[in-house]
């Protein structure tokens, strides 16, 4: 199967930014105000972390560092919404988090407004996804931190499916970084990432399985192994001759499993969490059994910190008793 690369409508060209700052780059830092984002509840300023205050002077190579790893830009107003800067910092907050799974950055709009003005900004908050440099809409709803954190969480799963594993090193928090870090992977999990940014999903399976073997607490290999099974189950499969075989045979389990696989790649977590419920609900002995083995690898390849892992989990008891 050809994955579907993470994609969302309406992307907007920030590259001209990137080369000529306009008029506006001697504005003072995003963090000198009372009110910036990075003033409290992000990381300490001077800190290793995973965020950064975005201005003019750095802005082209925050853009730049999104080719070794996704950068999430946040764009804040203390002034005119106060909310907004609170879900700045909880993005800093998740970036720690993912330990530079992602790089937020943090853009101050009432400082550094050639920035909002170069990417047409009409709300705050607003969250661009940039990827290999290119930019994509992301979010435009205020969320609170579990919200926030869970959102995250799947567009991560859906970058790792894509074979986009790169980890940002930690940098010290603040506008004068620069975002010029070199970036590496974490090197334990380097050979499987490798492997799926190659294409191998057979040798991301069994890399997993070698951390594993070593450290069966290791949660993130865990979760590695079980998302990387995901792909290596529907690697060949046509989804839409897939799904098709799922509507006509509801209690095959085969082909509801394979169904849930490709509703987790989709990102619909929800779908996939309660097609295989229900499934247990209607089944019996061993049909019940791989229906909810399979379920309780969904819910590892996703991680049990999401919401809606635990509210999946609870409707799974719910329909095993």
């Amino acid at each position: 199967m050809t994955q579907r690369p993470f994609s969302r409508p309406g992307a907007i060209d920030l590259s001209g930014l990137a080369r000529t700052p306009g008029p506006g780059a001697g504005a003072g830092p995003a963090g000198a105000g009372a009110g910036s984002a990075s003033g409290a509840g992000a990381a300490a300023a001077g800190g290793a972390s995973y965020w950064l205050d975005v201005t003019q002077e750095n802005f082209q190579a925050t853009v730049e560092a999104s080719v070794t790893a996704p950068v999430l830009l946040v764009f804040y107003s203390p002034s005119r919404m106060p909310e907004s800067a609170q879900m700045a910092r909880d993005l800093a907050t998740v970036a720690e988090e993912f330990e530079g799974r992602f790089l937020a950055g943090l853009v101050d709009i009432d400082t550094q407004a050639a920035i909002a003005q170069a990417v047409q900004l009409q709300q705050v908050p607003f969250v661009f996804a940039v990827i290999d440099a290119r930019p994509q809409p992301l979010l435009q709803d205020l969320l609170g931190l579990d919200d926030l954190r869970a959102t995250i969480n799947q567009v991560m799963q859906q970058l790792t499916a894509q074979g986009i594993t790169g980890r940002h090193q930690p940098r010290h928090a603040g506008p004068a970084d620069g975002a010029d870090d070199d970036e590496q992977l974490d090197p334990r999990y380097a050979p499987a990432q490798d492997a799926l940014a190659a294409g191998d999903v057979d040798r991301a399976v069994a890399e997993y399985e070698k951390l594993l073997a070593a450290n069966p607490a290791d949660a993130e290999a865990a979760a590695g192994l079980a998302m990387a099974k995901v792909l290596q189950r529907t690697a060949s499969v046509d989804p839409a001759a897939a799904r098709a075989a799922a509507d006509g045979a509801p209690d095959d389990v085969a082909a509801q499993t394979l169904a849930a696989d490709l509703d987790l790649l989709d990102g619909d977590l929800d779908a996939a969490f309660s097609r295989l419920v229900e499934l247990v609900r209607r089944s019996a002995g061993d049909d019940r059994n791989a229906a909810r083995e399979h379920l309780l690898g969904l819910f590892a390849a996703v991680g049990n910190d999401d919401p809606r892992v635990l509210k999946g989990r609870q409707a799974l008891a719910s329909a095993l008793f």
